[in-house]
């Protein structure tokens, strides 16, 4: 794949798209976390919780990288989950959109 060129444009949508996305999924984590929290009644539960945060921040900081050359495959990934939807990214540039749907499709 060539190398993108951002506007300024297309680099503030992809900002905010992605902070909104990424703060969703924190918020879905945190809720998850604070029910597994409130029902640990023994010491390996809370154990099995850590390990579970631990596994989901590692998933998370490699999914959730803002850098130019990798926001199209994240992008897509997000889009596939549904986290995102294209309507999101219409801003973006055709040749933008277009990777990040292959991406998604796969």
């Amino acid at each position: 794949m060539q190398e993108q060129n951002w506007t300024q444009t297309e680099k503030k949508v992809a900002r905010q798209v992605f902070d909104t996305a990424l703060q969703a999924e924190l918020s879905e984590l945190l809720l998850a976390f604070k029910q597994r929290a409130a029902a640990a009644a023994t010491p390996d539960d809370m154990w099995a919780i850590a390990e579970l945060l631990l596994d989901q921040r590692r998933e998370i900081e490699r999914k959730y990288d803002f850098r130019y050359s990798q926001l199209l495959f994240v992008f897509g990934r997000l889009v596939r989950e549904k986290r995102v939807r294209v309507e999101d990214l219409q801003q973006l540039s055709d040749d933008k959109l277009s990777v990040i749907q292959r991406i998604a499709s796969l």
